[in-house]
């Protein structure tokens, strides 16, 4: 990287030129200035808003997901099938399917060479789980930070290369003719001189990392300092591809947390109330005709956290219609740990089979009553604490996972 300074008609800013500028510091951007550097290419640039924000650093789940080829067990798998069920979803191109899958046990074998402590056996095998929509068991996790973890061993190999970083850099144009990018203008965020304010960066190529764009939603369990910068790439003239690769699903807005499988799994008591707590209702009985019905939905949640359509008649997405329903009358909805859904007024034996066998191998169909385990005491609350003394706030809102190439970060964190 060279520098120095730009003077114009009284306007004055740094100026970097590089050959290839990769904006963000997540998972994607940091993998690919190290694969680019291990290709060959050393004149990188890397450029942050913040090098502590973003998704890939400080959001999770009960357990965040990772998706690449099946890599244990006895059943079999191959690039064309996981490219094929990636194309089935109607929301990538198969060309990008394909190349997603045949580099994702390369790129997770990347991972665990940094230092990802992904689960394997004694045989060495890294075991799987099915997820989402999943015909094979290609998930894998190492808790509810993989994607942090992940980011953090991926910024130790970038730095160990002495890829050179600018951080409190805003990007507010990328520099282009429609047709051609040239570069980036920049605002200093940390700057204390006028003068200084500025900086433009002359590349060949942008690396455009930047997540899903958290500033377009009302309601959004992004973390506080993720904005997204799509829309700058769309006015440079950036075509967009493959961006309806996208999830939505029920997420907690105090703490930012998205409430997949076990979270809706240990069958919580969910309520509404008024703005100020008071008139507590189990606004889901309204719906459904027996608390067994209910809850069996509920279960389902974990493994389908995804809202789909075709999940809403007879399936588990008729709760996030519900909870949109009740929140549109103003009401705030909560997933509460601490309590028995319905007084424990279920039985397990009523539960549709897959809870009901599911929560009897995990040894879980025991309680006060016909209670549930975690509403005997334990749970996590508004603070993130077990055993809180308030539950947490939960309501419909945007978690993105996007690809759109093979820069762009993904919630399930593929590849790069």
């Amino acid at each position: 990287m060279l520098e120095e300074r730009f003077s114009a008609g009284g306007f004055s800013a740094r100026l970097c030129r590089c050959n290839t500028a990769v904006v963000g510091t997540g998972a994607a951007g940091y993998n690919a200035a190290d694969r680019l550097w291990q290709l060959g290419q050393r004149d990188i640039l890397i450029v942050t808003e913040n090098r502590l924000a973003g998704t890939s650093r400080n959001t999770g789940s009960d357990k965040q997901t990772y998706y690449k080829l099946t890599l244990s067990g006895p059943e079999g798998d191959s690039v064309r099938e996981m490219a094929e069920t990636l194309f089935s979803g109607q929301c990538v191109d198969g060309d990008i399917a394909l190349c997603e899958a045949a580099l994702s046990a390369q790129s997770f074998l990347k991972l665990v060479e940094l230092g990802v402590p992904f689960p394997r056996n004694r045989y060495g095998e890294y075991i799987g789980y099915k997820t989402d929509h999943d015909p094979r068991r290609r998930a894998t996790s190492v808790g509810p930070y993989t994607s942090r973890q992940m980011t953090e061993c991926l910024e130790q190999a970038v730095q160990a290369k002495g890829i050179p970083m600018l951080d409190h850099l805003q990007v507010i144009r990328i520099l282009s003719d429609g047709h051609t990018a040239y570069g980036l203008l920049c605002l200093d965020t940390a700057a204390r001189e006028e003068t200084d304010r500025f900086v433009l960066i002359q590349c060949k190529n942008i690396v455009y990392a930047t997540g899903g764009p958290a500033g377009m939603y009302a309601d959004s369990v992004y973390p506080a300092g993720h904005y997204g910068a799509t829309g700058l790439a769309l006015e440079a003239g950036v075509k967009g591809k493959n961006l309806t690769e996208w999830q939505y699903g029920l997420a907690s807005v105090k703490p930012r947390w998205n409430v997949s499988g076990t979270y809706m799994q240990v069958l919580p008591r969910v309520y509404s109330a008024a703005e100020d707590g008071s008139d507590e209702r189990e606004f889901l009985m309204d719906f459904f005709k027996t608390p067994a019905e209910m809850l069996s939905k509920l279960f389902l949640k974990g493994y389908q956290w995804p809202f789909d359509v075709r999940k809403v008649a007879g399936g588990s997405s008729i709760i996030d219609v519900l909870v949109y329903l009740e929140r549109c009358k103003g009401r705030r909805v909560y997933l509460d740990y601490r309590r028995n859904p319905v007084g424990g007024a279920f039985s397990y034996d009523e539960l549709e089979p897959e809870a009901r066998d599911y929560l009897t191998r995990a040894g879980a169909c025991f309680g006060a009553g016909r209670g549930i385990r975690a509403g005997s005491g334990t749970g996590a609350g508004a603070d993130g604490r077990a055993g809180a003394s308030r539950p947490a706030a939960a309501g419909q809102c945007a978690c993105i996972m996007g690809t759109g190439g093979p820069a762009h970060e993904r919630m399930r964190r593929g590849h790069s």
